[in-house]
């Protein structure tokens, strides 16, 4: 009998779905592992390792990156798991706008980039790269607000990397191609609070949106608290799943930008539930990003048409494709490890 047919004696403490933790054997048998090559380097990534567990209500993805400890990777399993065994809210939209993401490349790679995204009419832009510049930033998105033009909204992202005063100068020289926002411009919550009343008095009228001090935050609360942003970034997956985000999104109180991992359709399905379920969606989101990546494990893969994605999809993941991006064995292995330290420690409460 295999480890998916032996009687399985689920374990608590629940999830955040409200139902109980399917056992680790249940979770081993079904995880299929997979490496998707990347067709721009992205977060430092040139491929994409992601873990697929399928459950009675369809698919979850498990990607946490590779440098998160076990405590932060479970919130990733318990995404994963509540969409494959407790499956997501009905939406209250059809269709969820999205964005156009351009990584930190050459002014000259902008355009065929923004070919990916038809009918996009917002791009968020990396900056902030190691190794690069402030000038190499300020061609990047001269670039993007060429190609899109003066009614399309460009917003950027500096992963925490600035200081206050590199964040500063970084937005007042970007200013002026008409800021979305700024997200993350600086590491610290306390840091974003004090840059919000410099750019203030400053006279430069850029939003603060928040991403890392909202998903990697014990206390997500403490933006709204210390006044440190106008917006919030959320991400399923780090949250632990579509219904524990709705709670964050729900405490917190900001509009939310609801945006991905570097997920296969697997993971943008739980990033559009999400969108798709919230009262009020006034941003585009960051779903997109399927086109960061050379390949997919669904046939009929989640990318934008028209600069939009249906907010109730269901993809079906596809064995042949599965097989064809399948990681080395070494790899496999160092997942299934992982996946069941994580679950360790969702069972444990942690």
């Amino acid at each position: 009998m295999s480890a998916r047919e032996r009687p399985c004696e689920h374990e608590v403490p629940p999830v955040s779905t409200g139902r109980e933790l399917p056992c680790q054997e249940e979770l081993l048998s079904t995880a299929r592992v997979v490496r998707i090559p990347m067709r721009t380097r992205f977060r430092g990534l040139t491929e994409r390792e992601t873990v697929l567990l399928r459950g009675p209500a369809g698919w979850g993805e498990f990607g946490a990156f590779p440098e998160y400890d076990d405590r932060e990777a479970s919130r990733w399993l318990a995404a994963a798991i509540e969409a494959a065994w407790a499956g997501r809210p009905e939406p209250v939209r059809e269709v969820v706008a999205v964005n156009a993401t351009v990584p930190a490349v050459t002014p000259d790679e902008v355009p065929e980039i923004l070919t990916r995204y038809p009918g996009a009419t917002t791009v968020k832009v990396k900056v902030a790269e190691a190794g690069q510049s402030l000038a190499d930033d300020v061609a990047r998105v001269a670039a993007v607000r060429a190609v899109l033009g003066a009614s399309g909204r460009v917003r950027v992202d500096a992963n925490g990397a600035w200081s206050i005063d590199d964040a500063i100068d970084a937005v007042e020289a970007l200013a002026r191609f008409e800021l979305e926002y700024v997200e993350q411009p600086c590491r610290a919550v306390e840091d974003l609070a004090r840059l919000r009343t410099r750019l203030a008095r400053a006279g430069i009228d850029v939003p603060v949106a928040a991403d890392e001090s909202i998903r990697r935050a014990e206390d997500p609360e403490r933006v709204r608290r210390l006044g440190a942003a106008d917006v919030m970034v959320v991400k399923v997956a780090p949250l632990g799943g579509v219904r524990a985000a709705l709670d964050v999104i729900e405490r917190v109180g900001l509009p939310a930008v609801v945006s991905s991992a570097i997920d296969t359709s697997v993971g943008i399905a739980a990033g559009l539930a999400l969108a798709g379920a919230l009262p009020e969606l006034p941003y585009a989101c960051g779903l997109g990003t399927l086109a960061l990546l050379d390949g997919d494990v669904v046939v009929d893969s989640l990318l934008p048409e028209h600069g939009v994605l249906p907010a109730a999809a269901t993809p079906e993941v596809s064995d042949e494709l599965v097989t064809a991006h399948a990681a080395p064995p070494e790899r496999t292995r160092w997942w299934h490890v992982r996946l069941a330290r994580c679950h360790a420690v969702l069972r444990s409460g942690a």
